[in-house]
């Protein structure tokens, strides 16, 4: 389980709230949690854009907006922590998204700025922490089992045509209680899912030294591509949102005859994500959103607060302009866009 302090490096001021704990991962106390500053597939492609792409201002594009990164553990019938959803509720949250136009994306389309959705929609980036298997099972037929998050979330996006059926999923050692991933990540990497990494053994980075951050990662990629052999893992979700000492080798390092690379670590944080066009944009800490219902423990933290104050500040959404090579936003807008994305301006 993830909660969120930021690097010591990090500009943007944080402020610390109440400490949470995190039952699931063996009742560990989590950090407390913290607002940031700013191929066979199934899965549906982001619609390409059509040759003539609606005028930016037509369908009020942003794409230095913000984008909600939600964070999800158990899916569970019987709650025992903030970190767990039941079936309804996780559909409920689904539903909800795709009627307020939102598309899901992978982490790292997300973190590389390939977020290829219909004019006037919205990414959001679902993720999954720790393998867990009511996330995702087989069944008897080859899928996805009935009740656990993948099969809900291909339920959701056949309901609703556009919202694709993707997520990052981040896994330790025996995903989804196999024995190790040979049987069940091909079906997810096959299906547009993103594998990335949570380290072998939920290692605690902020608590070991630079050597045994190296290792935990590089462990934990290398168990993911004994699986995927063929798969680059190009996303790593922090155990218990714990940042190391030397920040930069949660995305680069090389340890245990492998070197990882990743174009972004998320934190857990307590507000959207900056867009990855912004300067706002760190890929060594990305804030994420915890499911959670509208009532309980920090809830003015969590999901449903969120997606309430997006929905009443529409403007702060990143919206598309339904072109990938172009990056659209108000002349006015406060955010700036990073140097790198220069060539791709359409300020309006």
């Amino acid at each position: 389980m993830n909660s969120a302090p930021r690097s010591s490096r990090t500009t943007a001021t944080v402020l610390a709230i109440v400490a949470a704990t995190c039952w699931s991962c063996g009742g560990e106390p989590e950090p407390a949690l913290q607002p940031v500053a700013a191929p066979a597939s199934s899965a549906r492609p982001a619609a390409a854009p059509s040759s003539a792409a609606p005028d930016p201002a037509a369908v009020g594009a942003d794409e230095l907006g913000q984008v909600p990164i939600l964070m999800y553990h158990r899916i569970v019938e019987r709650t025992e922590s903030v970190y767990d959803r039941t079936p309804a509720a996780f559909r409920a949250e689904l539903d909800r998204l795709a009627t307020e136009g939102y598309v899901p994306v992978t982490t790292t389309e997300y973190a590389t700025g390939r977020i290829d959705i219909p004019a006037g929609r919205h990414p959001v980036v679902l993720t999954f922490d720790d393998g867990d298997p009511t996330q995702f099972a087989l069944g008897p037929d080859g899928g996805p089992a009935p009740g656990t998050a993948v099969a809900i979330l291909l339920d959701v996006a056949a309901r609703h045509p556009g919202f694709r059926p993707v997520a990052s999923l981040y896994v330790n050692a025996a995903p989804f209680g196999s024995a190790d991933g040979a049987g069940v990540l091909p079906w997810l990497r096959d299906h547009g899912f993103e594998i990335g990494n949570h380290t072998l053994d939920h290692t605690n980075l902020a608590s070991v030294g630079d050597a045994q951050v190296r290792e935990a990662i590089a462990l934990g990629q290398r168990e993911i591509q004994r699986a995927l052999p063929d798969s680059r893992v190009t996303s790593l979700a922090l155990p218990f949102g714990a940042v190391p000492a030397n920040g930069e080798l949660a995305r680069r390092g090389t340890a245990a005859g492998a070197s990882y690379d990743h174009a972004c670590v998320l934190l857990v944080g307590a507000n959207p994500a900056p867009s990855p066009h912004s300067t706002d944009f760190d890929p060594l800490n990305t804030p994420r959103i915890r499911s959670q219902d509208a009532a309980g423990h920090e809830a003015e933290y969590g999901s449903t607060a969120w997606l309430d104050k997006l929905a009443a500040a529409p403007a702060s959404r990143y919206t598309s302009d339904g072109d990938p090579e172009r990056i659209s936003y108000p002349a006015a807008r406060g955010a700036v866009l990073a140097p790198g994305f220069a060539d791709r301006a359409n300020a309006y």
